[in-house]
């Protein structure tokens, strides 16, 4: 192939067309979990989480309810996958070797917002949201009182007991949440989030009539079943409300994935190496929403 700037440009969009079918037919199960919050600028604040919206009887002057002192904010971050194309590979014809390439380039951009996402779910336990406690936590401040979003209980349907103690507690503690001033949020958990070690147990727990011992199973259809083999614990498991607009999670988009391509014949690595190059860049982020909408297990028992 003569290599001049028409060949160039056909050349890189037949990789833009493969990486971009690649793109649109990756799964993804983020959006099961978590709300996209666009960002204009390096990085977002959260503190309007502590201020969790309700209406309340009007009886005189409204009361307009002011953010707490609290400082919560995502900072975007910078993502890329490159890939080199060879001069001579493009001059003999053999482009079918980044095809591939191109392929899981796209693929991986795709799976970048369930990458961030999910690496927030793992780190729930150790890292701080909007109330400075970790996401996961026994002692958010509620009130004059605290809250608990953590559990230890293992997720078992092996009887109706370990059942009630896991699942079943996790299911009327999250119910049970109320705000500053006293009142229900009617938290309604809807999806039960576990990793590939525990997808057996969940499955049987949400969807057979009975449990492994053979009682009545009161727990079937009471949620959705989400499994991600990100999650990295073979014992943690999470129980989640995303029935209302604000999510547990939260992915931040500033730049969304896009195809990206070297094909200027001056560049240096052109001249010096033979490279021409493309790839994706992203840049992006994830964080916490809020607490009252996720309760996780560590499944450790203790």
């Amino acid at each position: 192939m003569l290599i001049n700037k028409a060949a160039l440009a056909a050349v890189f969009l037949a990789l833009k067309t493969t990486f971009n079918k690649a793109f649109e037919a990756a799964p993804s199960t983020w959006q099961k979990i978590a709300m996209e919050v666009p960002s204009n600028s390096g990085q977002n604040d959260y503190s309007w989480l502590s201020n969790f919206p309700k209406m309340r009887r009007w009886i005189g002057a409204k009361v307009a309810k002011a953010l707490e002192a609290y400082k919560y904010v995502v900072v975007n971050e910078d993502f890329e996958a490159t890939v080199e194309v060879d001069r001579n590979h493009i001059e003999d014809d053999q482009l079918g070797i980044y095809q591939p390439q191109a392929q899981m380039a796209g693929y991986s951009a795709a799976q970048l917002p369930d990458e961030l996402v999910y690496e927030a779910v793992n780190g729930g336990f150790g890292k701080l949201c909007y109330d400075g406690q970790y996401f996961f936590d026994t002692d958010h401040p509620v009130g004059a009182g605290s809250a608990s979003n953590k559990g230890t209980a293992p997720l078992s349907n092996a009887t109706l007991a370990a059942a009630q103690t896991g699942y079943g507690a996790a299911r009327t503690a999250m119910k049970k949440f109320k705000d500053e001033e006293g009142r229900s949020l009617n938290i309604t958990p809807n999806v039960l989030l576990v990793g590939p070690a525990l997808e057996d147990i969940a499955r049987a727990l949400l969807t057979d009539a009975k449990l492994a011992d053979g009682s009545s199973n009161p727990y079937k259809g009471t949620a959705e079943l989400v499994v991600d083999g990100r999650i990295e614990s073979d014992t943690a498991w999470f129980l989640l409300d995303t029935s209302k607009p604000v999510k547990p999670f939260v992915y931040q988009p500033r730049k969304k994935p896009v195809f990206v391509s070297q094909t200027n014949p001056e560049a240096e690595d052109v001249f010096n190496l033979k490279k021409y190059k493309f790839g994706a860049e992203a840049r992006a982020a994830a964080g916490y929403g809020f607490w009252q909408l996720a309760f996780g297990s560590t499944g450790t028992g203790a």
